[in-house]
């Protein structure tokens, strides 16, 4: 139950938060460890066997730690212990347990049935995710509707380019990760994460800066999708290295997004 062991694992399987959060203040860190180290725990756990009966457990124990940790329990595992502790501070269980929910879609090879069910799946996954780390920065400690709306967008946001760069692998395990993978839905796509990424920002007033910082190279990103859709197939959605550090660094120091 240590916060290294869930930095570690940040840094091994995420490394875009993984330098978000070392850009952030150094007492925030371990506020954030806990949480995306469940994202991604929870994000692999369908992929770990090709039985879905156990895909299938694997998330219901991840729903059974969020439960618990409405009732102040906190399991001996590594990443569940701290992040359990972190979700009995008052963080909430719902969106949580939303998250986790969400990861049962991947489970299966079924493809989404819409674009509408797509953007859920995202919602829930990335835009809850945003919301939990804002909540865990002290935004929003009231349920302030607006903040956690705004949070929400800039995290599906987030989620839309992380989808779009996953599309090859998906594609090689035989999904069909898009509803219409013709260039133009994809840059539709994009075009709509943009629009959520500017409402967003432009609502963040409550939303701690530290938990935007993962959403640095998110505009960019998807402008680039828009403008080159043809890249996401090919597995070229990405920025340079140094304009990626930049931006990261830019939006730490100075707090603009």
């Amino acid at each position: 139950m240590t916060l290294e062991a869930c930095a570690a694992l940040v840094e091994r399987a995420d490394p875009v938060r993984f330098a978000a959060v070392m850009a952030a203040p150094a007492p925030l860190r371990p506020r954030l460890w806990p949480l995306y180290a469940f994202n991604i725990e929870v994000a692999r756990a369908p992929w770990v066997s090709k039985e879905p009966m156990i895909a299938e457990m694997r998330l219901q124990w991840w729903r059974d730690v969020i439960d618990g940790a409405g009732q102040g329990i906190a399991p001996a595992h590594e990443v569940a212990g701290p992040f359990a502790s972190l979700l009995a501070e008052g963080l909430p269980l719902d969106v949580a347990d939303a998250l986790v929910d969400a990861r049962r879609h991947d489970i299966y090879p079924d493809p989404f049935e819409d674009e509408a069910a797509l953007i859920a799946y995202l919602d829930a996954t990335a835009g809850g995710l945003m919301v939990l780390a804002a909540r865990a920065l002290g935004g929003n400690a009231a349920g302030n509707a607006a903040g956690d709306a705004a949070a929400r967008h800039v995290g599906r946001a987030t989620g839309v380019v992380a989808y779009l760069r996953a599309i090859p692998d998906l594609e090689a395990r035989g999904r069909q990760p898009l509803p219409d993978g013709r260039a133009q839905a994809v840059a539709d796509l994009a075009r709509k994460g943009l629009g959520w990424l500017e409402q967003g920002f432009a609502a963040r007033a409550g939303v701690p800066p530290a938990a935007l910082l993962t959403a640095a190279q998110t505009r960019g990103l998807l402008t680039l999708a828009i403008r080159e859709p043809g890249r996401v197939a090919d597995g070229l959605l990405h920025l340079s290295p140094m304009a990626e550090r930049g931006r990261l660094l830019w939006q730490a120091l100075s707090g603009r997004f």
